[in-house]
């Protein structure tokens, strides 16, 4: 009797058929089909981010130190990744840019949903990120939804308080819908967190990682766009690097950087 299923192969396995026929430029210039595989290739990695970073909350959750390190670890290795496209981007001259730029039309970078999704994830509250969405899209609701459901800091909190650590009430049962405010008691807990040096100390240490490597990608990512474009308007009307640059030196976890002037 003949198998009815055609066997598994790598080509069907990773839907190469599809993955490889998703580059569509939309003019003939040799430089497009870079632009468009480095940007499809920073949406992968997204996702993998948020898949890993995901699986850490739940851990942090749990109390399982060992995991949020192996997940933390990963997480940072393909923030490094991504830092380093920025290399082959800038391969890409501005006068080459320019023959296809006109092409994308509305497009632009400020429109990735994932990338909002993520900064969500990472604490980011701020309702007119996704108001240029419209209304009962999956898109802004994927974004609205990231944005009520606790950040990365806050399951920290509870790891902490799943620790031992006298993690104060109300930072535990905030409203998560609303930004993270540096908080002086939080501080404190985080100054025995390093006293103790334990487990705990190595995960904000990887945390600090990781806030340190978004920066690094912010700032990467706001200078090619200097040296590909300088100060015009980024595609689809953006403020392009002047509104880039506003972004760049805000951590996501200010209390872990506060405490440093105290250690």
């Amino acid at each position: 009797m003949t198998d009815p299923h055609p066997s598994l192969t790598y080509r069907s396995y990773l839907a190469l058929d599809e993955v490889l026929a998703a580059q569509r430029p939309r003019s003939d210039e040799h430089d497009e089909m870079l632009f468009i595989v480095i940007h499809q290739v920073y949406e992968l990695w997204f996702k993998q981010l948020l898949h890993e970073l995901a699986a850490l909350q739940a851990h942090l959750v749990a109390g399982g130190t060992p995991h949020a390190l192996h997940t933390l670890r990963r997480a940072l290795t393909i923030l490094k990744v991504i830092v380093a496209q920025v290399d082959i981007l800038e391969t890409m001259t501005p006068r080459e840019f320019t023959t296809f730029r006109g092409r994308l039309d509305a497009s632009s970078g400020f429109q990735s949903e994932q990338f909002r999704e993520l900064e969500a994830v990472l604490g980011r509250r701020e309702p007119k990120v996704f108001e240029h969405y419209p209304e009962d899209t999956p898109a802004r609701r994927r974004i609205e939804e990231a944005m009520a459901r606790p950040a990365l800091f806050d399951s920290y909190l509870h790891y902490l308080a799943h620790e031992g650590y006298a993690v104060p009430p109300a930072a535990l049962d905030r409203d998560v819908r609303s930004p993270w405010e540096a908080s002086p008691e939080v501080q404190e807990v985080l100054l025995a967190v390093y006293g103790d040096d334990g487990g705990a100390a190595q995960v904000a240490e990887r945390l600090v990682d990781l806030d340190e490597g978004l920066q690094e990608w912010r700032y990467r990512h706001v200078k090619m766009v200097e040296r590909t474009i300088g100060a015009k308007p980024g595609t689809g009307g953006s403020d392009g690097a002047a509104y880039l640059w506003t972004t760049v030196a805000r951590p996501v976890f200010p209390d872990l950087w506060a405490i440093r002037s105290r250690m």
